[in-house]
């Protein structure tokens, strides 16, 4: 019964930064919401469940790489999807 993976419950840690190990364009790509100690967040760039702890921009300031620059935030994590997995085999895309 472990033929697949979960998919209605995302990653562990996960990240909008291409250039991070953690980042997972299909899983963006079903947008991830965050619910950050009770409160809706729209502006995490980054997050840990086992940790506990979302990354947030910090105002419009950059790093010296062009980066935005990010907090750290510790806290309760409550990450969600906000559109169902597509089905490999049920979804068929006509058009």
């Amino acid at each position: 019964m472990a033929d697949k993976p979960s998919t209605d419950t995302p990653p562990d840690r996960l990240s909008l930064d291409p250039r991070s190990p953690h980042f997972d364009e299909p899983l963006l790509g079903r947008g991830v919401g965050i619910k950050f100690n009770g409160n809706e967040k729209t502006n995490v760039i980054e997050y840990c469940i086992s940790e506990g702890w979302i990354k947030v921009a910090a105002g419009r300031s950059l790093d010296r790489y062009g980066q935005p620059m990010t907090i750290k935030l510790k806290g309760r994590v409550e990450p969600y999807f906000e559109r169902p997995a597509q089905d490999d085999e049920g979804a068929a895309s006509g058009g």
